[in-house]
């Protein structure tokens, strides 16, 4: 089992495009997230994550408010995770 399951809010050309995703992260889009939140896991803590940081807040609180209680917003979003050098699917900046 994984310790934390990765959301992914932007959307799928962004998931796809220069930046590329965390290795493993689950795509959910901001405004599907909502609808689709029944489908995500309640055993393991969830991160948060977009392109820097803000639609991933809202994410945060959406999820918080559909129940889950262990919830945390990647900030700096994708930007920053490449900037420190971390490991990404696709992308190409």
């Amino acid at each position: 089992m994984k310790e934390i399951e990765v959301v992914d809010v932007r959307e799928p050309e962004e998931f796809n495009g220069p930046l590329g995703h965390i290795p493993g992260a689950h795509l959910v889009p901001l405004k599907m997230l909502a609808d689709q939140a029944k489908a995500l896991p309640r055993d393991r803590p969830l991160v948060t994550v977009c392109r820097a940081g803000g639609r991933s807040a809202q994410a945060t609180t959406i999820l918080q408010r559909a129940g889950f209680a262990a919830v945390a917003n990647l900030a700096g979003g994708m930007l920053r995770w490449r900037a420190q050098g971390l490991m990404v699917a696709g992308g190409s900046e």
